[in-house]
């Protein structure tokens, strides 16, 4: 039995978790988060990478200093589902 990929998921402008826009191609929720410094970003990653395996989703992310820029995407659906907006809202909760 083959599964099948989860569903797209169309956000509206409106849906979009705080702080959070949608890529140019619609395909990924985008976000940068500034902190204090290195410190601050590493430790900050570490909880999300620990929510992130928790419920087996992974953020793509870059980190530069005290920068963090987050493309969340679900690539077996070929762009944004719902897991990738829990995951956005749980990012924010844990900035």
């Amino acid at each position: 039995m083959r599964l099948r990929p989860p569903a797209r998921y169309f956000l509206r402008v409106d849906d979009l978790p705080a702080g959070w826009t949608l890529s140019e191609d619609g395909k990924a929720l985008l976000r940068t988060l500034k902190f204090k410094d290195f410190s601050e970003a590493f430790a900050f990653l570490t909880r999300v990478a620990l929510h992130a395996e928790k419920v087996d989703h992974h953020p793509e992310f870059t980190s530069v200093w005290n920068r963090v820029d987050f493309r969340l995407t679900s690539h077996d659906a070929g762009g944004v589902t719902d897991r990738d907006r829990k995951l956005a809202e749980a990012i924010n909760g844990l900035a």
